[in-house]
C-alpha cells in the first residue's frame, strides 16, 4: 500500500465545484472536480493549528500542536510520519515548494529518505537578478515590499506554464513516481500556491478578469480590506482564483500519472490544506492582521478554517468512490488515517482518528478546534474556532494580557513580528445552516448554545493535557 499526500496552501475549500465567486464567473478547477467524484469528499474538514508550519507540525505528528508549539524549526525529539513510515520499510520523498518550512533551519526534511525543494517563493533568498524589478502596483498596498521584489526576482523571465512553480513541483513528483512505482512508498508533494504572491500566467488571469488595466497587488497588507478599491479587490479574487486553477491542472497531472502506472489498485491519494484566506469578506485581506512591526490575530472564520479534505483509497480497499462525508475531520485525522492503513503503530500522544472510523461512525467529534498557537496567552486577540455541526463560535478569553512587554511571533511568513491586539475582540456565534457566510452574530440569543461549545472545548484542552495556564486562561470568555 502507497499514499501520495497532497497539500495546497492557501486552498479555500469553495474553491471546489465551482462555488467561488468573481463577478458573475465561477473558479474552475475541472481536475480536481473530477478527483472528487472518484474519492470521498470530507465536506467538514477544518485545520487544527494555524498557520503553514504549525499545520505542517499537526500533519507530521497528528497532533493538535497548538497547545505546547508555535511556528519554530521542527524539533529534533519528536516522532514523525516520515520517520515512522521509514522505519516500516517505505520510501518516504518529499517533494515542496513551501518555503518556510525549509529555509532557516526548519527541519522539515527530516525523516525523509530524499527531498526536493523547488526554490524560489515569497521570500526565499534565491536569486538576486534583477536588482530592482519593478512592483505591480503602489507598494503602500504591499505587506511587504522586499519580499515582493524576492519573489519577483526569483521568478524572473518566466514565458512558459512549465516555469511556473505547481508545474515544476508536479512535474518533479512524477517524474519521481515513474521511477518509484514499484516501491513501498509515501510520497508528500507540499505546493504553496494559491498563497500569495499571485502571479498566474497572464492567460490564466484573463479567464477570470479580462481587460483589466488597474494595479495587481499581488501582495496585499493584511488586515481590513478597504483601502483597496471595489475593482482591486475583484482583481485579487481572480488572481487568486487563477493561481488556483494552475495549482488544479498540475495536480491533476499528478493523478493522471499516478493512473498511468497503475498505482491506483494500491495507493491512497490525498488532497488538503492549511487553511483559506479572506478576500473582502468580513472587510478582511489576508489571514492575519499587521501593522508595520505589529502583528494581530484575525477571527478564523469558514474561509480560513474550512478546508479541503478529499481521499481517494486504493482500489483494493473497497471504499465507495464519489460520496460525501459531513463528519467533522481535522489535519490530525490525516496521519491517523496514513498510519493506520499502513499497519504502522501510532505513537502512543497521537490525537488523530483514522477517517475510516469516521466514515463507519465508529468515532465521532462533537466539535473541531481551530487556533493560532496558544503557547504565548492572551495577546494579540487571539480567538479560538469551535466548530459544531451547525454552530461556528468564535470565541474570545474574558481577561486579554495586558502587553507591557513584547513577545515576539513568526507568523505568518517567518517574519520576526510584535504580537499586539489590533481592534475590538469579542466572541461571536453563527448558526452555519441558515448563514453560512457568518453574517448575523446571534451570540447574544443564543449564549446556551455558547455556553455548551465552549464546555466542549474545554474538555478538548483538558484531553489535550494542556498547561493549566493555557487551561485557565479560556475558563471564561467574553461576548
Amino acid at each position: 500500500m502507497n499514499v501520495i499526500l497532497i497539500l495546497s496552501d492557501t486552498f479555500r475549500q469553495d474553491l471546489l465545484e465551482g462555488r467561488f465567486k468573481i463577478k458573475k464567473k465561477s473558479s474552475y478547477t475541472p481536475h480536481l472536480d473530477r478527483f472528487l467524484k472518484d474519492s470521498i469528499n470530507f465536506t467538514r474538514a477544518y485545520h487544527a493549528s494555524f498557520p503553514t508550519v504549525p499545520n505542517r507540525a499537526d500533519i507530521y505528528t497528528g497532533r493538535y500542536t497548538l497547545t505546547f508549539y508555535d511556528w519554530s524549526p521542527l524539533p529534533r525529539n519528536w516522532t514523525i510520519l516520515p520517520q515512522i513510515l521509514s522505519e516500516y520499510g517505505y520510501v518516504t520523498m518529499m517533494i515542496n515548494n513551501t518555503p518556510h518550512i525549509l529555509k532557516d533551519g526548519y527541519n522539515f526534511d527530516r525523516g525523509f529518505n530524499g527531498w526536493i525543494w523547488i526554490r524560489g517563493q515569497e521570500n526565499d533568498r534565491y536569486r538576486t537578478y534583477p536588482r530592482h524589478p519593478e512592483l505591480p502596483c503602489d507598494p503602500s498596498k504591499l505587506r511587504k515590499v522586499e519580499s515582493t521584489l524576492q519573489h519577483l526576482r526569483n521568478n524572473y523571465g518566466r514565458r512558459r506554464e512549465e516555469e511556473w512553480m505547481p508545474a515544476k513541483t508536479a512535474k518533479a513528483a512524477c517524474e519521481w513516481l515513474e521511477e518509484n512505482y514499484r516501491e513501498d512508498f509515501f510520497l508528500y508533494i507540499d505546493f504553496f500556491d494559491p498563497h500569495e504572491p499571485w502571479d498566474p500566467p497572464e492567460w490564466y488571469k484573463e479567464r477570470f478578469n479580462p481587460g483589466y488595466e488597474g494595479e495587481e497587488v499581488i501582495y496585499p497588507i493584511y488586515g481590513p480590506s478597504d483601502y483597496l478599491s471595489e475593482e482591486e479587490l475583484t482583481h485579487i479574487r481572480a488572481l487568486y482564483a487563477a493561481e488556483a486553477m494552475l495549482v488544479d491542472r498540475w495536480v491533476g497531472e499528478i493523478i493522471e500519472t499516478a493512473d498511468n502506472l497503475g498505482l491506483l489498485e494500491n495507493t491512497i491519494i490525498i488532497f488538503t490544506s492549511d487553511h483559506g484566506f479572506y478576500l473582502g469578506e468580513h472587510n478582511l485581506i489576508g489571514k492575519s492582521i499587521i501593522f508595520k512591526e505589529f502583528h494581530g490575530l484575525a477571527p478564523l472564520y469558514e474561509e480560513v478554517a474550512h478546508i479541503p479534505l478529499i481521499v481517494r483509497f486504493a482500489d483494493e480497499l473497497s471504499y465507495p468512490h464519489g460520496v460525501e462525508c459531513d463528519s467533522l475531520v481535522q489535519t490530525p485525522d490525516i496521519t491517523a488515517t496514513i498510519l493506520s492503513l499502513l499497519h504502522a503503530e501510532p505513537p502512543p500522544n497521537m490525537d488523530g482518528y483514522p477517517l475510516q472510523k469516521l466514515l463507519e461512525r465508529e468515532a465521532e467529534r462533537s466539535i473541531a478546534v481551530s487556533s493560532p498557537s496558544l503557547i504565548h496567552g492572551l495577546r494579540a486577540g487571539i480567538r479560538v474556532t469551535v466548530t459544531s455541526k451547525e454552530w461556528s463560535l468564535i470565541l474570545a478569553p474574558q481577561r486579554m494580557k495586558a502587553e507591557e512587554t513584547r513577545e515576539y511571533t513568526y507568523i505568518v511568513d517567518g517574519e520576526k513580528r510584535v504580537l499586539k491586539t489590533l481592534g475590538d475582540v469579542r466572541s461571536e456565534l453563527y448558526h452555519l445552516p441558515s448563514d453560512p457566510n457568518q453574517k448575523k452574530n446571534v451570540i447574544q440569543d443564543r449564549k446556551d448554545i455558547a455556553d455548551l461549545l465552549h464546555q466542549e472545548f474545554l474538555r478538548v484542552l483538558a484531553k489535550l493535557s494542556a498547561n493549566s495556564s493555557i487551561y485557565n486562561n479560556w475558563k471564561d470568555y467574553k461576548i
